[in-house]
């Protein structure tokens, strides 16, 4: 008797449907609500979005410095825009994060796995870098981590949002796990992938500025830029098939550490 009271009250502690409530204790996370939701619950209901239903998706371009959110009810089958914000200050160049003290935001496909409503950067959502993938091709043991989207206008390898941008964000993140979803996919990408903006891309890889940017970072060696062009050709499969029909695709890594789809 004493154990099945003990576990029902775990399942109440951290069942999704508390999870709002819990966030709510927080005064930063209650000031958020209290200037953005009417804002933000507008926005749903003009996209025939239900907050108790919701499913988000965040897709970063570095180039662009955009972070947009995509959205869906539980539902559907597709995701659609919801909105698309200004990255505060960019960080690095172009390039995934492969050790720590790099200067570099990650690329790749992640997930949120935090949510911190006391940050230094007011809140923040933590993804989980460094995955699978990071791991193969990192330097091991210095892979660093702590990579969030965050308010504020300055970084060291993440994403600052500013403190009014990070309220919204974060009030449709709490929402969205509020409404049952286990994970947030955060998919970031070197630039738009869309249309022929690849050939760009390999060109700039094999530009000086970031031939001797990458030289720096790995202490004088000299860089091959082909294997940038591999990863990225890596990553526009996924950006691709998203794409397609705005279906988020299943993400794997293999033994390699490339992604499969």
């Amino acid at each position: 008797m004493v154990k099945s009271l003990i576990f029902s009250l775990l399942l109440i502690i951290i069942s999704p449907e508390n999870f709002k409530t819990q966030q709510l204790k927080y005064e930063r996370v209650r000031a958020a609500y209290d200037d953005k939701s009417e804002a933000i619950f507008a926005l749903l209901k003009s996209k025939n979005l239900q907050s108790n239903k919701l499913r988000v998706f965040f897709r970063v371009f570095k180039q662009e410095q955009k972070l947009e959110i995509w959205a869906k009810n539980e539902e559907d089958t597709t995701f659609q825009i919801l909105k698309i914000y200004d990255i505060a200050s960019p960080t690095g160049d172009l390039g995934p994060k492969r050790k720590q003290g790099d200067m570099q935001t990650p690329e790749g496909f992640y997930f949120i796995d935090r949510f911190n409503p006391v940050s230094n950067f007011h809140l923040s959502l933590g993804i989980n870098y460094p995955n699978e993938s990071d791991k193969i091709f990192g330097e091991k043991g210095n892979l660093g981590g702590d990579i969030f989207i965050h308010g504020s206008t300055v970084t060291v390898g993440c994403m600052p949002m500013t403190d009014d941008k990070i309220k919204e964000i974060y009030i449709l993140s709490v929402e969205a796990k509020n409404a049952g979803q286990t994970q947030i996919p955060v998919h970031i990408f070197p630039m738009n992938l869309s249309g022929n903006r690849f050939k760009n891309l390999e060109k700039y890889a094999q530009s000086a500025n970031f031939l001797d940017y990458w030289s720096r970072l790995k202490g004088g060696q000299k860089i091959d830029s082909q294997r940038f062009i591999e990863f990225w050709a890596n990553l526009k499969i996924g950006f691709d098939a998203f794409e397609q029909n705005h279906v988020l695709p299943k993400v794997l890594v293999n033994k390699d550490g490339a992604y499969s789809f």
